[in-house]
């Protein structure tokens, strides 16, 4: 790594290295505060803070009401001594462990300056990212509204149940839409950890993208929004233009598959029944309207049969496709058949994506 001696003034975005680092999964060392780092991150960073949101806020106040040395003396009061020692200690054990890593704050500026400093003093030299957090995040914008041009757009799409995201991790050249926001797409479809931030999200999307080296792209057909997650406009509107490959597969196959991914799997991992029959008792209630009374208080005991032992999951997951599901996504799809460029099961479809250039198990 180069030796970057600290100056007074923040280095200025570099287009061509920030590019770099968000395609390569570059790591980044993050001293911004911990509240400014779960508002907005970027992939493969770790926040170790020079600040922590109480000595950030105290510092902002100071600098507010006396201006900037005021402030610089405040904070070098606050982090001092063995609290100094300890942070630089876990930033030096950090580049250790990574050594290409880069350094960066808010706007790359004094916090990451200063962190620089006291690292070289400790005879461990680590690169700032010009510009920071900041222009990390305009360039991934930038990324996500500018370039979807470049690649040719494959959507999958089928009914829901259709193994759609295992065919997607499945094959080169594709990007997990879901995956990224942590989240199954559906009014069922909330996992057990949280989605991220609208920022992160959409950071993660643009390293994904840039990280893509193939000419054609396939994502899966969703809607503009994903949970609570919306898509870029350009990415959606590119994707409601794009071909669509079709899959085909039975209501038996559909009912099985979501009952594995929605019921066994969560509980596997440690998820109780109870708190499955509760979040999924609660979709089902906000879709109540559209579902219909009669329907929704058939699925709705089924449900609750199920989680009690006394039926199949498959049985409400069937009825919830035959009744909700699937009159949706036909009305859906008389809107993109004439994109539709192919059909067919699974072992058809992936032999179609792998003559497009997404063959190979990934």
């Amino acid at each position: 790594m180069t030796n970057s001696k600290p100056s007074n003034q923040s280095p200025k975005p570099h287009p061509d290295l920030i590019r770099a680092v968000l395609a390569n999964g570059i790591p980044l060392l993050d001293v911004r505060a911990e509240s400014e780092f779960a508002q907005g991150s970027i992939p493969n960073s770790t926040n170790l803070p020079i600040l922590n949101d109480q000595e950030r806020t105290r510092v902002g106040t100071t600098y507010k009401q006396q201006g900037s040395a005021a402030a610089e003396r405040v904070g070098q009061r606050l982090v001092h001594g063995q609290i100094r020692t300890d942070r630089t200690s876990a930033w030096a054990n950090f580049c250790k462990a990574h050594t290409h890593a880069y350094l960066t704050c808010w706007r790359g500026g004094r916090r990451s300056e200063i962190a620089q400093s006291w690292l070289s003093e400790s005879g461990i030299e680590i690169d700032r990212i010009p510009g920071g957090y900041k222009s990390m995040r305009q360039a991934c914008l930038a990324t996500l509204a500018n370039e979807n041009a470049e690649k040719d757009w494959l959507v999958l799409a089928g009914k829901t149940g259709t193994a759609k995201t295992v065919v997607i991790n499945q094959v080169t050249g594709s990007i997990d839409l879901e995956g990224i926001a942590n989240h199954r797409g559906s009014a069922f479809g909330a996992r057990a950890t949280p989605q991220p931030t609208p920022a992160t999200f959409e950071n993660q999307l643009a390293a994904e993208f840039l990280r893509h080296n193939q000419d054609s792209l396939l994502v899966e057909d969703e809607s503009r929004t994903i949970g609570r997650l919306a898509l870029p406009e350009s990415w959606h509107t590119t994707m409601q233009a794009a071909p669509v490959v079709l899959i085909e597969t039975s209501l038996e196959f559909r009912s099985q598959h979501i009952k594995r991914e929605y019921v066994t799997e969560p509980m596997r991992e440690g998820v109780s029944a109870a708190t499955l029959k509760t979040q999924y008792l609660d979709a089902l209630n906000r879709i109540n309207r559209r579902l219909g009374g009669f329907n929704y208080k058939v699925i709705a005991e089924l449900l609750s049969d199920a989680f009690a032992g006394r039926r199949d999951h498959g049985e409400w997951i069937a009825q919830l496709l035959e009744k909700y599901y699937d009159p949706m996504y036909q009305f859906q799809l008389k809107n993109k058949h004439k994109r539709v460029v192919m059909k067919g099961d699974h072992s058809a479809v992936l032999d179609y994506l792998s003559d497009r250039g997404h063959g190979g198990v990934l």
